[in-house]
């Protein structure tokens, strides 16, 4: 089997596991059905380095510009074979096969860009590390976000957490994770400056960009679409292009007018370059040593590591240089298995 046909089995198995078998099937079909004789599979061939899920995802690039062939409305018979409709796999198989002819010069300029999974159920996380740095501190937040793609999730405040008695205003964004665990303290959030920075970020009120944010996600989860669109009528935020340690530089530097700082990536952190993470370690532990009571510093990591079951959640804080363990959570926010402590210390 060719690298890029194992490429589609591997995310084929991820896909599955996320509760999306259309994607399971859809590249599964790919890794054996595939147009060598297209312009898209003459750009794929020229990859070099890992192609899959860890590396350029080049399943993932190309199965969300048909899926932006589908919402953009241009390809009926294929969107006849999407969800919500029923196609059986030879119906799709030919449907799929043939689009991938037809829009050859889209797909190959579609594939140009890495996908951006701006999950907005991720934001489950960050209210309950946020109720637990106010209870902790009671002070107004600036919130910095690496890897923001569109900013999302730099609106968490403005979204319901719907366990317990909730948290969060009402909004049309709510999240429902299967909650297990403690719960975090009840308090109001005040959020005095939000910004991020991504290489390559999304404008969500650009309409090819929020094309983008939408066909990077699964045709077969439509829940998880209605919540984004909800999120882009919230989002407000700034974001800006550029490298990520070097904006954490500047950002770290910049005053806090007594606010807490919260730092945090979401599934992103993991794919900054090793020389970047250590680069970035050095500076926010300098600027940990620089906090105070007044003015702490929270560092949020809701990333993968070596256990296979989701992203682990941890919270290094100073004044002092704690390090939390928050427990673990879903990739795509489906649940989160809360272990930290009721109170900060």
């Amino acid at each position: 089997m060719s690298a890029l046909g194992a490429a589609f089995l591997e995310q084929a198995g991820h896909c599955e596991a996320l509760d999306s078998p259309f994607m399971g099937r859809l590249l599964r079909l790919l890794s054996t059905h595939w147009p060598a004789d297209t312009e898209l599979a003459s750009r794929c061939a020229a990859y070099t380095g890992d192609i899959g899920p860890k590396g350029h995802s080049l399943p993932l690039r190309i199965a969300s510009g048909l899926h932006a062939l589908v919402l953009k409305q241009v390809d009926q018979a294929l969107a006849a074979v999407y969800p919500p409709n029923v196609a059986t796999d030879a119906e799709l198989g030919h449907e799929v096969l043939a689009a991938l002819q037809r829009h050859d010069a889209f797909l190959c300029d579609w594939i140009r860009n890495a996908p951006q999974t701006n999950e907005v159920r991720r934001s489950a996380v960050l209210i309950a590390a946020a109720q637990l740095l106010t209870a902790r501190f009671g002070l107004p937040m600036k919130l910095s976000e690496l890897g923001a793609s569109a900013g999302l999730n730099l609106m968490f405040d403005h979204f319901h957490l719907a366990v317990g008695d909730g948290y969060g205003p009402k909004s049309d964004v709510v999240l429902t994770p299967d909650w297990q665990g403690t719960l975090p303290p009840q308090g109001a959030l005040t959020v005095v400056d939000r910004r991020g920075v991504d290489l390559h970020p999304l404008d969500s009120h650009d309409p090819e960009h929020a094309l983008r944010l939408q066909a990077y996600l699964w045709a077969d989860q439509a829940e998880r679409i209605t919540r984004t669109r909800a999120a882009i009528a919230l989002q407000d935020a700034e974001v800006d292009a550029g490298d990520a340690i070097d904006w954490l530089e500047a950002r770290v530097a910049a005053p806090q007018d007594g606010a807490l700082h919260l730092i945090y990536s979401t599934v992103a952190w993991q794919y900054f370059p090793a020389e970047g993470q250590a680069r970035g370690t050095k500076i926010m532990e300098a600027a940990g040593a620089q906090a105070t009571e007044a003015e702490p510093l929270a560092w949020l990591s809701y990333e993968a590591d070596s256990e296979t079951r989701g992203a682990a959640l941890t919270l290094r804080l100073w004044p002092g240089d704690v390090t939390i363990d928050l427990g673990r959570a879903d990739f795509h926010g489906r649940w989160v298995d809360w272990r930290a402590p009721e109170r900060l210390t």
